[in-house]
């Protein structure tokens, strides 16, 4: 179930901040929360100016999506409320939005002269001049007004006359070079390219035998007037037998076109540069002739002589010409390319009554006796639908649309056409303020779009219409004569009421804007012959919606102005602006409520942030009225600035909080109060003043025609002098009255609060407010800047930056440069430029720093003066030379100065000058330069913490790391620069150091004794990154050895280079812990590594280090010692299981892989490996690793280790099976050190010499178990012993007989031991005399036993010869 959004008829739970409150969505997230935030489009809108109409339009805003505002700074919150501000007027209606099907007459006639929408500023007479050449007229005289050039023209006769009306002694210029009478007049733009570029208009006479083309020269002349220059042209057409009364020009395309007296038929005047073969340069074409017969049937000549064109008008932008002939009837033509004109409809009088038939009820207005006295064009840029104005006689206005059959007509369009009446706009109501009378009975009035208000259908207020005009965006001037003579008119004027308009204040309304009015009544005492606008055309913006928002240009273009042209002067009209009205009605005093009550009305009609706006721009001196000396000033009046001020403060409104939706806990608080209607007004203010340079850019390039390159303003510069002038009051009226304002005065206004909720909303006043208070005063020192910029060489100072810089100061906006951070870091790039541009050209730069600062001071700080000096000082240094005493001194203040500034010192800034500084061969100071930058972008340290606690990812640290290592990078050039001149050149000439190598020197010594940490860390990856390892090596300092710990924890690489630093330093018992560490760490290193780790350490450790107790050696000698004999049984176990045959693939890769890496424990190695795959000899090793001292195990392992050897050799074929046996006791006594129990020879010589009895009898020599044993260095003396006791134990199987073979064993044993002492010369035989007596007894025993039978003799002969020594 859904809910609609809706004002709560109860209080709610949640009504109050603190209150939380159950969801009533069950599924899915709540609907979307309108957003009151001080810049949102509702908060903009000026529907309704009360503060409960702000609250109801709270559901405007459930729709709206923004950013939160919270979320903002000041800059770019006050941005966007300018930028929603503008968009909103952008949003006002456009003409088809309030003139739509149906009627009106819906007027606001003022009775007070404050009031008054427009006012009459000055009355120019006719000079004495003309009406001397008036009084000699003979035929016919006409006047008209070329309006836009504040000139007037007359006709006499002849002669056509022009002048400056605004001049008080005008100059009178005639044209009196043709005798012809003159029948019509008409000021044209003419074709690009036909005329010099001087002629900017042609003035097209005809006269009763042709027509003339006059070149028009207009030159700017002093005090903004202009004056004018007249040129023959030489073209002309003769119009013999035509008489042309009519004559209209299309200032887009240049085409001419004019008629004739007595006729509707519609001519084109064509023109060209010159002459060409059957053609003139002036030539004729008659457009209608053709046309109308095949529209029409044929009438006499007399019937035709009756209607003839009185009008014509062009529209431009839709490529249109109409004309009015004297029987009413409207022709809408189509211009086509090719000097084409097709008529594309007829709309007689009757067809016009029959579309008005079904609107309204008959009224005496329009009845048949009425006609049509003007059309008006209504251009694409005013209303999409429609299209022409056409008024009647009775002073009704109708608005008509041409249509297609494919819709409105454009300027592209095809298909049959028609012309429909849309809306009829009926006269004002008689008598000024009279509400409009009630409908009669019997003929009520039918009411078209407005529902609810009567229309006065029977107003006869201007009956007798002569002739009327529009003027966009809706001036319509309705000339009407005074008295039956005509001798005089009088003028009525009505404009669409803009603040109305875009401000409907009842809700009924909100479906269907109504065209609101208001008018006023002119006397001008004579009678009008013609009228123009004097200004530029009007224009708010260049589509419909929006085109005709006069309140958003009240401060950004001239006021519009007509002038009015009578047969005594000319009556200038001027429109008076909202804010001109607001300073007339407080000058004048008020009404018969007073000042307050004519404040309530402004707030009624136009809103109270409208009204805001308003007081706001009176007391800033925007008010204009006319003074009695008919001069155009601005207000000044002290009475009204104050009063202005007042209504400002007293009637801004309060922000609202709306409560309904603070249950949200998304959106802040502060986000869903809706800023005051003063913020509002302040804003509207301040869009006004801006709106024409907001989003414009801020340069222009062009070429010249040699190429050249020129750079000029977009917004002429007087009128941004204009505008920052406005700011700059605003900005003072803000801060003079700051105290009175709530949500400027300071927290001291929160004490009036008493309840949460107006907390809030005061909180967010200020915030809105004072977003606004820095915008204006960045507008103003940006517009410092521009003007800063233009007074300068501008172009090159952008062709000075880089082609990237270069583009963005083509694309810089005044709001780029304004609001934004890129905008601002640009200009300062132009600043830099301006600097260096002056100092290349010999200024002073505290001068032009000073200059800067007081004009645009956020622009160039303290800082940047500094910055400036630096680089004044290095320019200076590179001029008499770096490597001059004096160059060395400014190279010295230099770093300095950029010193000084270094945490404001810019990456471009400091690359320029550490660039600078390798040129001059300034390196120590260039890596001081850069370790200050550095450490002032970082004091808190974050990088460093950012690096001790591992370098997480994405941590908030790692930017600060990163702008210390660009920095760094600038130190690495400088190094690669050290080195390269380093090798350019020796180091020594004739026993001293060269300059070279002293700078080197230098530029090391600051790196070496820097005590930033970071700086060290990221060096010395730079070293290794380039192969620098024994650069690394070489750096005796704390941060090396502590960066190469911290590293070796993490990277076999750096613990490797680290116990190479111990040992490059001698400090070996270091380099053995590392390397153990290595040996037992989790780093990927294979076995081998380990081990060749360990034999390392080994030795390290058995090197004697100064200042290392002999007892912490021992103790790691001890540790690496037996870990070396672990790694080693292993990797035995790895090269005997990568080729043991019982292993599959898949098993032998996964046991490889566990082998090939960390050390095991011996328990693993044996019960997993050794035991399993019958590694007999492994396992004996492992005993001897464990210390394992099971007497039978190791027995066991003994005899299985000869049983598998002899076995495995005798399925193998070779060796032998007894060699075999042999080299195994022989290797294993050798690695187990004759160990007594792993290597015990008691039982294990009794079990060799079994096998070689009971296995290998008579195969190999016959003392191969003793030569095996000898081998493995096994002593004599251990040997005789277990032989005496095997002889003694008659075990088997050397029983009986078979003792022989033990009697030759001790007999070999005893003569090799007796030959070797004897052939060493030593005082002793067989370990002392003890020891030999005991021998002999032993060789008497044996040899006179059975068993030594055989060699008897041999036994007594060494007997003898031992008894003999002992003698």
């Amino acid at each position: 179930m859904s809910f609609a959004v809706q004002t709560p008829q109860r209080p709610l739970p949640g009504a109050f901040l603190a209150t939380p409150a159950a969801t009533r969505y069950q599924s899915g997230p709540p609907p979307p929360q309108p957003s009151f935030r001080p810049t949102a489009p509702s908060s903009l809108s000026r529907n309704a100016p009360q503060e409960t109409a702000y609250a109801a339009q709270s559901q405007v805003a459930v729709a709206q999506s923004a950013q939160p505002a919270a979320s903002m700074g000041p800059l770019e919150r006050a941005a966007r409320t300018i930028n929603e501000t503008l968009m909103q007027e952008m949003r006002y209606p456009e003409l088809d939005g309030y003139v739509g099907q149906g009627i009106s007459s819906d007027y606001d006639i003022p009775t007070s002269v404050a009031w008054a929408p427009f006012q009459k500023a000055k009355i120019f007479d006719i000079p004495d001049k003309v009406f001397e050449q008036y009084n000699q007229a003979q035929v016919s005289t006409m006047m008209g007004l070329f309006a836009e050039f504040n000139h007037a023209w007359i006709t006499i006769d002849n002669a056509l006359y022009l002048w400056d009306y605004t001049h008080p002694n005008p100059e009178l210029f005639g044209f009196e070079d043709q005798p012809y009478n003159i029948t019509a007049v008409k000021l044209i733009v003419p074709l690009p390219d036909v005329f010099v570029a001087d002629i900017s208009h042609v003035v097209v006479v005809a006269t009763t035998s042709e027509m003339l083309m006059i070149g028009l020269a207009i030159r700017p002349g002093p005090g903004g007037s202009k004056t004018i220059g007249l040129y023959r042209t030489g073209m002309s057409l003769s119009t013999k037998g035509v008489d042309v009364a009519v004559i209209e020009g299309s200032p887009s395309s240049g085409r001419v076109f004019f008629s004739c007296v007595g006729g509707n038929d519609v001519y084109e005047l064509t023109y060209q540069r010159e002459e060409k073969w059957f053609q003139n340069r002036c030539g004729k074409i008659n457009h209608t002739t053709k046309g109308l017969s095949s529209l029409a049937p044929n009438f006499s000549f007399a019937q035709r002589s009756q209607e003839h064109v009185i009008q014509m008008a062009v529209d431009d932008s839709r490529n249109i010409l109409y004309t009015l002939s004297s029987a009413s009837t409207i022709r809408t033509f189509q211009m086509k390319p090719q000097n084409g004109l097709e008529l594309a409809v007829i709309q007689p009088l009757s067809v016009t009554f029959s579309n008005i038939a079904h609107m309204l009820s008959s009224t005496e207005l329009l009845s048949p006796g009425m006609g049509i006295v003007s059309i008006s064009p209504i251009s694409s840029r005013e209303a999409h639908k429609l299209h022409l104005m056409a008024t009647t006689s009775t002073g009704c206005r109708l608005f008509l649309s041409a249509t297609s059959s494919y819709g409105y007509m454009s300027s592209n369009a095809s298909g049959k056409l028609s012309m429909q009446v849309q809306h009829v706009r009926f006269p004002p109501p008689e008598g000024a303020g009279r509400p409009p009378p009630q409908s009669s009975p019997g003929l009520p009035n039918k009411v078209g779009p407005y529902q609810g208000s009567a229309v006065d259908t029977h107003s006869k207020t201007l009956i007798r219409t002569r002739r009327a005009h529009r003027f966009p965006p809706g001036y319509f001037f309705c000339f009407v004569p005074k008295d039956a003579q005509g001798l005089a008119d009088r003028v009525f004027v009505s404009s669409p009421d803009s603040g109305r308009i875009a401000r409907p204040q009842d809700s009924a309304q909100q479906m269907m804007t109504r065209f609101q009015e208001h008018g006023i009544w002119l006397s001008v005492e004579s009678h009008v012959e013609d009228v123009g606008v004097v200004s530029p055309p009007f224009g708010a913006a260049s589509v419909p919606l929006g085109f005709g928002n006069e309140l958003a240009i009240q401060f950004d273009k001239p006021v519009s102005e007509v002038a009015i042209l009578t047969n005594t002067g000319i009556h200038t009209v001027r429109r008076r602006r909202l804010v001109d009205i607001f300073a007339a009605a407080v000058r004048q005093g008020g009404g018969g409520e007073g000042l307050e009550g004519d404040v309530k009305r402004f707030i009624r009609l136009y809103g109270r942030g409208e009204t805001s706006a308003t007081a706001l721009a009176v007391a800033c001196g925007q008010g204009l009225d006319v003074n009695p000396d008919s001069r155009v000033a601005k207000i000044t009046d002290p009475d009204v600035l104050e009063f202005a001020r007042k209504a400002f403060i007293e009637f801004g409104g309060k922000p609202v909080l709306n409560e309904n939706f603070v249950v949200d806990q998304t959106i802040p608080p502060l986000d869903n109060v809706r800023p005051s209607p003063r913020h509002e007004g302040i804003a509207l203010y301040v869009s006004r003043l801006v709106r024409s340079v907001w989003g414009s850019p801020i340069v222009r390039e062009s070429s010249t025609p040699q190429g050249g390159l020129v750079v000029s303003p977009t917004v002429p510069l007087p009128k941004l002098q204009q505008i920052q002038g406005d700011l700059t009051k605003l900005q003072d009226f803000l801060t003079e009255n700051r105290s009175f304002i709530d949500g400027l005065a300071g927290p001291e206004s929160l004490s009036h609060v008493s309840t949460k909720q107006e907390e809030v909303a005061l909180q967010a006043e200020h915030r809105a407010l004072y977003s606004l208070t820095v915008l204006i005063s960045d507008m103003i020192e940006g517009i410092s800047f521009v003007l800063v910029l233009f007074d300068e060489r501008v172009e090159e100072i952008v062709l000075s930056l880089p082609d990237g810089s270069r583009q963005q100061v083509r694309q810089l906006t005044f709001e780029g440069l304004f609001a934004t951070g890129a905008g601002k870091e640009l200009a300062k790039e132009l600043v830099k430029a301006i600097v260096n541009r002056n100092i290349a050209n010999g200024s002073n730069v505290d001068t032009v720093a000073e200059a800067l600062r007081r004009r645009c001071g956020s622009f160039c700080s303290a800082d940047d003066v500094v910055i400036f000096k630096a680089q004044e000082q290095l320019k200076k240094a590179s001029e008499v030379g770096g490597t001059t005493e004096h160059g060395r001194r400014m190279l010295h203040e230099s770093l300095r100065l950029f010193q000084q500034v270094a945490a404001n010192l810019s990456m471009e800034h400091l690359q320029g000058a550490v660039e600078q500084y390798i040129a001059m061969e300034y390196y120590a100071g260039g890596i001081e330069l850069c370790l200050r930058v550095a450490n002032e972008s970082d004091r808190g340290n974050r990088a460093s913490a950012w690096i001790r606690d591992g370098r997480p990812p994405g941590d908030s640290r790692e930017a600060a790391h990163a702008t210390r290592a660009r920095i760094y990078e600038l130190i690495y050039l400088i190094i690669l620069n050290v080195d390269e001149a380093s090798r350019r050149e020796p180091e020594m000439i004739d026993g001293n150091y060269t300059l070279t190598a002293k700078r080197k020197a230098e530029a090391y010594a600051v790196i070496e004794n820097s005590d930033d940490e970071v700086f060290h860390y990221d060096l010395y990856d730079w070293y290794l990154s380039r192969g620098w390892d024994e650069r690394l090596l070489a750096v005796r300092s704390s941060y090396a050895e502590k960066y190469l710990q911290d590293k070796a924890k993490s990277n076999a690489a750096h613990a490797d280079l680290l116990w190479r630093y111990y040992a490059q330093g001698e400090r070996y018992l270091e380099a053995a812990r590392v390397q153990l560490q290595l040996a037992t760490s989790d780093f990927p290193l294979s076995l081998e590594k380990r081990i060749e780790y360990l034999s390392k350490a080994k030795a390290n450790a058995s090197t004697h280090t100064p200042g290392m107790g002999r007892q912490a050696r021992q103790v790691l000698l001890h540790e690496v010692s037996e870990l070396l004999d672990v790694a080693n049984i292993q990797a035995d176990l790895l090269a005997r299981l990568r080729v043991d045959p019982r292993l599959a693939a898949d098993r032998r890769s996964e046991v490889i892989k566990h082998l090939d890496g960390k050390v095991l424990g011996l328990t693993e190695l044996f019960n997993t490996y050794a035991d399993q795959a019958s590694y007999f000899d492994i396992c004996l090793l492992i005993y001897q690793a464990a210390d394992h001292r099971g007497a039978a195990d190791i027995r066991a392992t003994w005899q299985h280790l000869i049983e598998h050897t002899h076995q495995e050799t005798l399925e193998g074929g070779q060796p032998l099976p007894f060699e075999a046996v042999a080299e195994q006791v022989r290797s294993l006594g050798n690695r187990l050190g004759l160990s007594e129990s792993t290597f015990p020879i008691p039982s294990l010589l009794p079990m060799l010499e079994a096998y070689a009895y009971e296995h290998q009898r008579g195969v190999g020599p016959p003392s191969w178990v003793i030569d095996t044993f000898l081998a493995a260095q096994v002593p004599y003396d251990a040997l005789l012993p277990v032989l005496e006791g095997m002889f003694y134990n008659d075990e088997p199987p050397f029983r009986g007989r078979n003792r022989r073979h033990i009697a030759d064993e001790i007999l070999y044993v005893s003569q090799r031991w007796f030959a070797e002492d004897v052939r060493s010369g030593g005082g002793s035989v067989l370990g002392g005399d003890a020891n030999a007596a005991g021998v002999a007894h032993l060789l008497g025993v044996v040899g006179e036993s059975p068993a030594g039978e055989a060699k008897r003799g041999e036994f007594r002969e060494l007997r003898g010869r031992i008894e003999a020594f002992l003698r």
